[in-house]
């Protein structure tokens, strides 16, 4: 770990109430000295009466340009002292007012005087490499603050709290335990019996393939909180898209006019319904058009419908079936759809007698009227949540790179239970043993390449 000291801003630098710039490192305390003045000195000649910071206390005074004896903003500074910081560093914040201009000549004067300007998660990253926090809640960090929805803040605060470090590193402890009996077994075998030894692995790894699978079977649940449910909206042109995508997201979004074809491009938005994430794409109507950019956003609007998790079909209720309603429902037979008959206010014209499995689950709602959002969200909870989740209870994961490092040990254990099986020597069992941790152990980052780290890093902003 480098001992040179960091800085950056840690706040967003707008129009804003203040500013916080952030510095972490051996040299942070001595810069901040030199820097600071008190209020009580500015207006003499002389400004280098330096103050002695007292460690978690707001100091109230000014930075100053000690080159050109200037004065830079009126600011607040505290000054924590490591080990006990985010870092396990000394740490100093500066908060100024707010804005672009006195952040950034704060930050100019910090680095003049020997800072380094932070990287992309730095200030997480030495928390992370100084053990104060393993990889799992380093990676909370960041989940957190991507959070779209109170359910995937909450399970990365879960995160975050070390719950899901404290259920790994159980699982490791016990892995451990079974590769010492066997190491027992193979220098000392007068003190063992191989039987008991295997015996006691068997039963061992089945408990711990069962614990990993249930771990695995939350993954797709994570997911989605985390990222959203990834929703097209598709139908034939002017059966109501662009009205349910205002609709959902509670504000005129997407331009609605009768005239065919008015959406052309991709409207890309995340919508908090009740908890639930959905990633909405309003795309362009599904029709046979002579107009290129239209043809273009058709298109896009099918392929899209490949790399979505949810399709949004609509009818319009007002018309009867028509060629565009058919070729969606082909094109969508094997996505995840829900059916959407639209502007229930009118007259009823549609008739789907061949489509009987879509007539018996078709949602009817009248997005001018605001009726039928309920629905949708109940068959979406069917679709996506079967049964009900405990948040604050179940430990959910909602990595792929933990759901995929889970499967290899869940993979290394079934090794060693089908060596087990066929009578195999203790010492293959030992191997598979010895990959289950491993792959567990990237996890919270025992194990850990620097590339890992750094891409793991490099996904944060800077000034975190």
């Amino acid at each position: 770990m480098n001992n040179d000291t960091i800085a950056a801003i840690a706040t967003f630098p707008g129009n804003s109430g203040i500013n916080i710039i952030r510095m972490s490192g051996d040299n942070a305390l001595a810069i901040a000295e030199n820097i600071f003045i008190k209020k009580s000195n500015i207006n003499k000649k002389d400004k280098s009466n330096k103050i002695k910071f007292k460690p978690r206390y707001l100091h109230y005074g000014y930075i100053i340009d000690i080159d050109n004896n200037k004065i830079i903003d009126e600011v607040l500074v505290s000054y924590m002292k490591g080990p006990n910081t985010y870092t396990k560093e000394d740490i100093v914040e500066i908060n100024c007012h707010g804005g672009i201009i006195s952040a950034k000549k704060i930050l100019e004067i910090v680095l003049h005087q020997g800072c380094r300007m932070a990287e992309r998660g730095e200030f997480t990253k030495r928390a992370f490499l100084n053990g104060r926090i393993d990889l799992t809640q380093a990676e909370a960090v960041i989940d957190i603050i991507n959070a779209k929805t109170d359910s995937s803040h909450e399970i990365s605060v879960n995160h975050l709290e070390g719950r899901l470090s404290k259920e790994i590193n159980k699982i490791i402890d016990e892995i451990m335990e079974m590769l010492a009996n066997i190491e027992v077994n193979i220098d000392f075998p007068e003190y063992d019996e191989d039987e008991i030894t295997v015996a006691k692995v068997k039963g061992l790894s089945e408990s711990i393939v069962s614990e990993i699978d249930r771990l695995i079977k939350t993954a797709d649940t994570g997911k989605i909180f985390k990222e959203g449910i990834k929703t097209v909206i598709l139908g034939k042109p002017n059966v109501g898209k662009s009205s349910l995508m205002n609709f959902l997201l509670n504000e005129n979004r997407a331009i609605v006019t009768e005239i065919p074809g008015t959406t052309r491009d991709t409207i890309e938005e995340y919508v908090n319904i009740k908890g639930v994430p959905l990633r909405v794409i309003d795309r362009a109507g599904i029709r046979d058009t002579d107009d290129k950019i239209e043809k273009i956003g058709v298109e896009k609007a099918l392929s899209k419908v490949d790399e979505s998790d949810l399709v949004i079909m609509l009818f319009d209720s007002s018309r009867e079936l028509e060629k565009e309603d058919e070729i969606i429902i082909d094109y969508v037979r094997d996505k995840k759809v829900i059916y959407i008959k639209n502007k229930t206010d009118l007259e009823n014209k549609l008739n789907l007698f061949k489509y009987k499995n879509i007539e018996k689950n078709l949602i009817s709602i009248s997005v001018l009227k605001n009726e039928g959002l309920e629905e949708i969200i109940e068959k979406i909870n069917e679709m996506f949540f079967q049964g009900s989740l405990n948040l604050s209870n179940d430990l959910i994961i909602n990595s792929v790179r933990h759901k995929n490092l889970l499967m290899n040990a869940k993979k290394s254990l079934e090794e060693v239970l089908k060596s087990i099986e066929e009578s195999m020597t203790i010492d293959f069992i030992e191997i598979d043993l010895k990959d289950a941790m491993e792959s567990l152990g990237l996890i919270v980052g025992k194990s850990v390449s620097d590339d890992l780290v750094e891409k793991i890093f490099t996904e944060f902003c800077i000034g975190k």
